[in-house]
């Protein structure tokens, strides 16, 4: 395949899935921006009560990349009942991981919160917040996979047009709800929890009817016997346990960041959203990594797969730089959005900062771990690189540096991202050495 042909078929599957990650990352930002007029106690509450939906969100994900990477390579070798297969089983896993999460979560609320926090005021909003967005995981779970199989068979933009829908939905929903307009009560931070609930749920039912259309009628077969349950169990555990873990560690450093201080976690806060939404903007290029490459081991063309893969991270390269450029540009002027304090937004333009440095070497980690080896279903690879740079490297940093140490955060925050360099190297030797390159059953 030449260069355009590739580029073509990237920003096919890619643009698409960018512009729906941005939109799915707006749902929080928009919340952000919108709260954070209510001052940074209601900024640190709704950053802490998130968390459960970061990494709940981050498992989801990892069930539908696993969908992807079946459907992709059944795709590439026209077995239309192993693709079906593979939906439904995926469908039935993320079900009861939403189900799970969310009786925890109503019942755990408060105390979960209170791990973060001393303040009284963060503890109760918090926990409220978290109560109500609960009820988004099981919509947004099950959006997750149908949007995986869509985008396996080109329809990218159709995920797309659900996407766009709820974002304006969610937009307005926050207006009236939040501040109280239109004869609507005010209801502060709890207002964009539900203004997130409805909104995905209209979301789910756009994606259920565009998916009924790519696949007509759809029959549930959870039929994959010892072997292939097997085989799917050898896949799914490890991206679990991977994003799982990986997600409970950013939790950990949230936990670090809200014993430095209210103004620390506030300020770190406020990048949250932004840095979502950046590199959700790039997030398209490992999901194309991972359909195309998928397809191309399922052809069993190895040297195409592999060479496909190195153009794909130049392309993530080439999209990423000027992307940190505006970021450090633009850094002030992002934090004024917000009602806190001075020296909340100076410590929210320094992190903001130094995620920009970082972002290339984050993007290079998604397109590889995320995106190519994982494609060959070898997953177990990229957990035991993730579970290294989270908790080996970045916990132990962000420990040290925060809580022993007591650098500014904006040090810590840097220090303990060196975990992204650590991965990015020990991914690349597992890239070059082609034991990711297999043939599913």
């Amino acid at each position: 395949m030449n260069d355009r042909t590739l580029l073509s078929q990237v920003l096919r599957i890619a643009v698409p899935v960018a512009l729906q990650s941005c939109l799915q990352s707006s749902f929080s930002m928009i919340d952000q921006i919108m709260v954070g007029q209510l001052g940074e106690q209601a900024v640190a509450a709704v950053e802490i009560a998130g968390k459960p939906g970061f990494i709940y969100a981050f498992v989801t994900g990892a069930i539908a990349t696993i969908a992807g990477i079946m459907i992709s390579q059944y795709i590439g070798r026209a077995d239309r009942a192993a693709e079906l297969r593979s939906i439904s089983v995926n469908m039935a896993a993320v079900t009861l991981t939403a189900l799970a999460v969310l009786f925890a979560c109503g019942a755990g609320a408060s105390p979960f919160v209170s791990l973060f926090t001393s303040d009284s005021s963060i503890i109760t909003e918090g926990a409220q917040y978290l109560r109500i967005i609960r009820w988004t995981f099981l919509p947004l779970g099950l959006s997750t996979v149908l949007s995986a199989a869509l985008r396996c068979h080109d329809k990218s933009s159709w995920p797309l047009y659900a996407g766009i829908f709820s974002a304006v939905l969610n937009t307005l929903l926050n207006y009236t709800l939040i501040f109280g307009h239109f004869g609507a009560p005010a209801l502060g931070a709890a207002g964009a929890a539900y203004a997130s609930v409805v909104s995905q749920l209209a979301s789910l039912i756009v994606i259920i009817v565009l998916f009924i259309r790519c696949y007509g009628r759809f029959r549930f077969d959870f039929r994959l016997g010892s072997a292939g349950f097997a085989q799917y169990m050898g896949m799914l555990g490890p991206v679990v346990i991977n994003e799982f873990l990986w997600s409970l560690g950013q939790s950990v450093n949230t936990y670090v960041y809200g014993r430095m201080g209210t103004t620390e976690l506030a300020g770190v806060s406020l990048t949250g959203s932004v840095q979502g939404l950046t590199i959700g903007a790039l997030s398209g290029l490992a999901q194309a990594a991972g359909i195309m490459i998928g397809r191309r081991l399922g052809e069993q063309n190895y040297e195409a797969a592999y060479q496909d893969a190195v153009r794909l991270c130049v392309y993530g390269l080439l999209g990423t730089l000027p992307i940190s450029l505006l970021l450090i540009v633009f850094r002030t002027a992002y934090v004024t959005l917000f009602a806190v304090s001075d020296s909340v937004r100076i410590v929210g333009a320094e992190i903001l900062a130094a995620f920009a440095v970082l972002m290339p070497v984050k993007v290079q980690n998604m397109i590889l771990g995320g995106g190519v080896i994982r494609s060959g279903g070898r997953t177990k690879y990229i957990m035991m690189i993730d579970i290294l740079g989270t908790w080996v490297i970045g916990v132990p940093l962000a420990l040290l540096t925060g809580l022993i140490l007591k650098l500014p955060v904006v040090w810590v925050y840097f220090i303990l991202s060196q975990e992204e360099v650590v991965r990015f190297i020990i991914t690349v030797w597992m890239f070059r050495s082609r034991k990711w390159m297999v043939t599913i059953a």
